[in-house]
């Protein structure tokens, strides 16, 4: 018996940098082949992405990458974000690629598949991996969900707590979303020149207690709330010698910065700014701090369980579906520094609740959130709709 046809997926993703949702795709493909290797049922996946400017012959990093890794990737040029002309060339591209399941991955993508008609004859699922709503500009663009996601075969999600939220948007009943958390495949091991290195750039003793938050500077990320905690820990404990490292770029960075400033143990915060390789941070954490107001399967979540770095959280979105409170990971209200500063002297000064901790997440990383789990959750989704539409 020959083995069965590869599953074509075209994905539709708006980005420039490998973002979140761009290295949860990527990973997905490299997994995929490597299921494929042992065996299993392939994939082709192809990408289509959108550019904008006067330099749309030059690849960004988003488009480098994945044909570095060996994806096809089609560029489709646009005049502004809504430029309805690139309605056209998507339609000839899936026509051209003849896909089994086109796949988009947030409200543009989305809405150009709504308009373009194409779901009428292809099968579209469509990925929500959640909402950036820094200003009240970005809240009326999400809401463009309400007419998209309800012509889609079927709608994934990264936790349960965004089907309900998207349950209110849509109208879709919240059993007819589909729950996929994401994976995380463990980051190497850095080697001691490394790590030796980053210590010495950033003027770290041996001796300093680091506590790291990484994730794009947003305002929903709240890392204002993180240094008014570790402010506070600062005053609380000064015979603490900690240091507060934040690894990542965004429209926060200069109130972060000013906040930073302003505290009083400003010598001990540092704002790195975005980094190419983080596991090098993971391997000096003592604690992992997640301060956000909104989040849904986060990646930096899963990294620091992976790296076994103890976790404080915020109990928003997905996080309390992933860790477990006081089990794999201290748990705090959202917006409570004073309850994020307790969280996070508990485990500078308990070693044995944080390897209890790190002990409990890596087992739940290993069950839960392996990158085989998650390609043959999806694989096994995009070849039953893809199946149903043939029949």
């Amino acid at each position: 018996m020959s083995p069965p046809l590869p599953i074509k997926i075209l994905s539709i993703i708006e980005a420039t940098t490998m973002n979140a949702v761009a290295k949860v795709t990527l990973d997905f493909h490299r997994t995929a082949r490597e299921l494929a290797d042992a065996g299993e049922v392939s994939i082709d996946g192809r990408v289509i992405t959108f550019t904008r400017g006067g330099h749309q012959d030059q690849p960004n990093e988003f488009v480098r990458t994945f044909r570095d890794d060996g994806i096809e990737v089609d560029v489709i040029p646009e005049r502004r974000r809504f430029d309805l002309s690139v309605l056209s060339a998507l339609r000839k591209l899936v026509e051209a690629h003849h896909p089994d399941i086109v796949v988009t991955n947030s409200v543009k993508s989305h809405f150009v598949m709504w308009r373009s008609q194409l779901w009428r004859t292809v099968p579209w699922v469509a990925f929500h991996h959640g909402y950036t709503t820094t200003d009240r500009k970005m809240r009326v663009y999400n809401r463009l969900d309400r007419w998209s996601l309800p012509k889609a075969d079927r709608v994934m999600t990264v936790c349960h707590a965004f089907a309900h939220e998207l349950a209110g948007i849509t109208g879709i009943p919240v059993d007819k979303f589909q729950v996929q958390h994401n994976a995380i495949r463990p980051l190497a091991s850095p080697k001691a020149a490394e790590i030796e290195s980053l210590r010495q750039r950033y003027g770290l003793t041996e001796n300093e207690r680091i506590v790291l938050s990484i994730g794009r500077l947003s305002k929903e990320k709240a890392h204002i709330d993180l240094i008014d905690a570790f402010s506070k820990l600062c005053e609380n404990n000064p015979d603490l010698h900690t240091r507060l490292i934040i690894v990542g770029d965004g429209p926060e960075r200069q109130r972060l910065l000013a906040a930073a400033k302003a505290s009083v143990c400003r010598e001990r915060i540092s704002l790195v700014g975005q980094v190419g390789d983080v596991a090098p941070f993971y391997a000096i954490a003592d604690v992992f701090v997640l301060p956000s107001h909104s989040e849904g399967s986060p990646n930096v979540l899963l990294e620091a369980m992976a790296a076994n770095v103890p976790v404080v959280a915020t109990s928003v979105g997905g996080v309390p579906e992933i860790v477990e409170n006081e089990a794999s990971a201290l748990l705090i209200p959202v917006n409570d520094p004073a309850a994020m500063t307790l969280a996070i002297a508990r485990l500078l000064n308990d070693r044995s609740l944080a390897n209890r901790l790190t002990s409990v997440a890596s087992g739940l990383i290993k069950r839960n959130h392996s990158p085989e789990l998650y390609a043959r959750s999806l694989i096994g989704l995009y070849r039953e709709i893809a199946t149903l539409h043939r029949t």
